[in-house]
């Protein structure tokens, strides 16, 4: 039988209910209808195209397809030798516009079993290299194979600008009771933008959704994922990824910069920078002020501005507000050549409702929990994952993954981690459900927790996961072998809390308070604790550093010169978020800059040295970093001084240590006798109170010479002159000419 004998068969009077299901976009399995079949002794090619007034099968267009009654279904039957797949279909729309392009639907299916497999018992941590979009080549023809979990749809298609996003065009096929839907488009190409179009099979709602593994987007309002080209880009960081491996950070010093990359600076116009232009300048701030390492808020794809990056709704893109996934990672490539670590803020508590996102994926909760006294956080109108669902805790995996290995990026800070631990945070009586032990901890959240840093840190030894954690809750910095949660390090919000607290009393009152800079010590090595003054305290009516203290001027700037004094000998790493540096003045405020005008007027600019010589004297003085998580690197002299407002302790490192002074009231201290370990001259190599940083210069310009006399239960003490709010560092040893006071800095590991 030839081709026209089988164009001319007469026209199916109706559709089998198969077919109704294609032509209605509700077929779970397409393929079984469309592509190649056997049909008879020959074969039948069946294709759905919404749009074509006409439509071939094969490249010379000599095999005119039959359309079926007057939808957008074509038919053309033949012999087995007359075409094989992949074979092209070319049609002609209402505009008279000729297409071509290979069938989708006769493309076997892409993803194995085993990849599968592991998707859905939780176990795949690079799901996101089968999920999402990606370019590949299928038996020698280049398209774009996308896959999506969507267990509780109808049907789910690809739609787009290629397709009029109609999702009548190109409908998903299911893989068996997995939930994952996939399909081969030959012919896309990277720069695509797409969607996922979900019928819901209960309730038989539409929803238009973004991609959850997508890895760019749209630059917000929009919210289309765009199909990226695979990651070509040429790494020069092997020698710093190598180090990082064997990086002791137990031992390091880690002094961090904390980042909104958004409103740190902007353009001559106001515009944001991009990553290029961003690694330029941060990376010549940060070397020069001395701190380690950079941590972002995050820069995962959000679309509100004001959320400050942590409602995620793309947790596998850099936001394109600063560019494309390649300049970021060049930005972090940039870090990394000149010694800097880059961290970042990463979100698995929350995400928010926005309807093209995660929320209600495909018409059931999802990647959420059904009730909302388990799935939804009151306070911040957000949704919470469902950490007990495998291919939930598949995707925050694969997600946390995905940025250690794909962006070089030394580590995550894991934010609102307490109200991952709490069935009733900042709950109502009544409005939450206990575990099925009846307690108020989640289990699932728990589990996820400890899988998490476990498989993080065997495959990325180096790299870091740091909790916000602002409760009780114990170990959580300890090994998961030993019980514990197994983060790297925890955020000291006690500390934080108690020495911003103490810090906004007017001196005359902090003798009354003395006990909330000594009560953290009792518990500062049960953990791995950071020290961090972060965005949180400096927003919301809660005023900049400089604002929360007392005083006049003079007594505000040193006041904050004596808080940085504290932190940066205190035990534990640091964290200082932008601005702090130099003694913002307002609030932070993420729609604009930071005011960088302020480093014209003496003050600022001294706030500014003293954070520079403070990571200085941090990162070259062992005895400052060594034991921050060990009570072998901290000893009080004295810690009762409420009278005078005065602290004073060791930092220690085996035999060598340096002596902090600490008065926190405006009158100097002339003729203080302060215990000391060892015999010899003791030289001030740090005071908060040069003028060099705007202070009165009051402190102790010639060497201390030790004597016998017992004091505060140490066998040799010196007389010494404490200034006015201000900490000084003592050594025990005199300098030389060729020995600076302020140790160098080299902030290359």
């Amino acid at each position: 039988m030839t081709d026209s004998q089988y164009s001319a068969q007469p026209r199916a009077p109706e559709l089998s209910e198969e077919l109704k299901k294609i032509v209605k976009a509700r077929h779970p399995d397409p393929f079984k209808v469309l592509g190649c079949h056997p049909h008879g002794k020959g074969i039948l090619v069946r294709v759905h195209l919404p749009h074509a007034t006409q439509a071939w099968v094969g490249t010379e267009g000599t095999r005119e397809m039959v359309r079926s009654s007057t939808t957008g279904l074509f038919e053309w039957h033949g012999e087995v030798k007359e075409l094989s797949p992949p074979y092209q279909i070319l049609w002609k729309d209402e505009r008279g516009t000729t297409h071509r392009g290979y069938d989708p639907y006769c493309f076997p299916p892409q993803l194995s079993d085993y990849d599968l497999h592991l998707f859905r018992e939780g176990k795949h941590w690079h799901a996101y290299r089968i999920l999402g979009s990606h370019p590949v080549t299928v038996n020698g023809i280049s398209g774009i194979l996308f896959a999506t979990w969507a267990p509780e749809a109808e049907r789910v298609s690809v739609v787009g600008d290629f397709n009029r996003w109609d999702g009548r065009c190109h409908p998903m096929r299911l893989r068996g009771l997995t939930g994952v839907w996939e399909l081969f488009i030959p012919g896309l190409k990277p720069g695509t933008l797409y969607k996922y179009e979900l019928r819901n099979q209960n309730y038989g709602s539409l929803h238009l959704k973004s991609d959850p593994y997508a890895q760019h987007f749209e630059l917000r309002p929009n919210t289309a994922a765009i199909v990226e080209s695979k990651n070509s880009y040429l790494w020069r960081d092997q020698k710093w990824m190598l180090q990082r491996k064997k990086f002791n950070w137990l031992h390091q010093p880690i002094s961090v910069y904390e980042v909104h990359l958004g409103s740190w600076q902007r353009d001559e116009n106001g515009k944001f920078l991009n990553y290029r232009q961003l690694a330029w300048r941060l990376v010549d701030y940060v070397l020069n002020i001395g701190f380690t390492h950079i941590e972002l808020l995050p820069v995962t794809e959000h679309p509100l501005d004001a959320s400050w990056g942590y409602q995620t709704t793309g947790y596998f893109a850099p936001t394109s507000r600063f560019g494309t996934p390649d300049e970021f990672r060049y930005f972090v490539d940039y870090c990394h050549l000149h010694g800097i670590g880059v961290l970042m803020d990463w979100v698995p508590g929350h995400f928010p409702k926005d309807d093209h996102a995660l929320a209600r994926f495909d018409g059931s909760a999802l990647y959420e929990h059904e009730d909302p006294r388990r799935g939804e956080h009151r306070d911040w109108g957000t949704l919470i994952f469902n950490y007990g669902r495998h291919e939930v805790k598949n995707f925050l995996l694969s997600s946390a993954f995905y940025w250690l290995e794909e962006f070089h990026i030394d580590g995550l800070r894991v934010d609102a981690v307490a109200s991952m631990l709490y069935l009733d945070y900042s709950r109502e009586e009544g409005d939450w459900i206990p575990n099925k032990y009846g307690g108020r901890e989640d289990l699932e959240a728990i589990e996820f927790l400890r899988e998490l840093n476990t498989v993080l840190h065997e495959q990325h030894p180096g790299a870091l996961v740091i909790a916000e954690e602002s409760t009780s809750w114990p170990m959580v910095s300890r090994p998961v072998y030993l019980g514990g949660l197994g983060f790297s390090m925890k955020w000291n919000m006690g500390w934080m809390n108690d020495t911003l607290l103490y810090m906004s009393k007017d001196p005359i009152h902090r003798h009354y308070h003395h006990d909330a800079l000594t009560f953290g010590l009792l518990y500062a090595f049960n953990e791995n604790f950071m020290l961090p003054l972060s965005h949180d305290e400096v927003v919301h009516g809660k005023k900049s550093l400089l604002y929360k203290m007392p005083g006049d001027e003079w007594q505000r700037f040193a006041n904050l010169r004596l808080l940085y004094t504290m932190m940066f000998t205190y035990p534990g790493k640091k964290l200082l978020f932008m601005g702090c540096e130099f003694g913002q003045g307002e609030e932070w405020n993420e729609s604009r800059t930071l005011d960088w005008y302020l480093l014209e007027y003496p003050f600022h600019q001294g706030v500014q040295m003293a954070i520079r010589d403070l990571n200085r004297l941090y990162y070259g003085l062992p005895a400052l970093h060594d034991h921050d998580f060990e009570k072998e690197g901290f000893e009080w002299i004295d810690c009762h001084d409420s009278a005078q407002s005065i602290l004073s302790y060791l930092r220690l490192k085996e035999d060598d240590f340096v002596v902090v002074v600490l008065n926190f009231t405006p009158v100097p201290r002339t003729n203080y006798r302060l215990g000391v370990p060892k015999a010899g001259t003791y030289s001030e190599c740090f005071n908060s109170d040069s003028t060099y940083y705007g202070g009165s210069n009051i402190g102790n310009n010639q060497g201390i010479q030790a004597e016998e006399i017992s004091w505060m239960g140490r066998p040799y003490s010196i007389n010494i002159t404490v200034p006015p709010l201000a900490g000084i560092v003592l050594q025990p040893k005199p300098l030389t000419k060729e020995e600076p006071s302020i140790p160098s800095l080299n902030p290359k590991k």
